[in-house]
């Protein structure tokens, strides 16, 4: 008996996949962007105590990390790196 692959063709299938393609994306950069202001931080000699990591762990605003990766290249203390939030 055949299997009936239809619905795997279908716009709709098309859709979910395109919404899921999209989150997913979205996901990977969010991420991207937390391991790279962590990793400036690092690198900089600043010490990241536990509130700071959680607090740039738990935001999903890819504006917000955007703002923080690039002050995370010029701030004289971590404290700055929330200073306009």
């Amino acid at each position: 008996m055949p299997i009936d692959l239809a619905f795997f063709r279908s716009e709709t299938s098309q859709r979910l996949r395109d919404e899921g393609w999209i989150e997913g994306w979205i996901e990977g950069l969010t991420v991207g962007r937390v391991i790279g202001i962590l990793r400036i931080l690092e690198s900089r000699g600043f010490v990241v105590g536990n509130d700071v990591r959680d607090r740039i762990t738990s935001c999903t605003d890819l504006g917000v990390l955007r703002g923080w990766l690039d002050r995370s290249v010029t701030i004289a203390e971590v404290d700055d790196l929330f200073v306009d939030d």
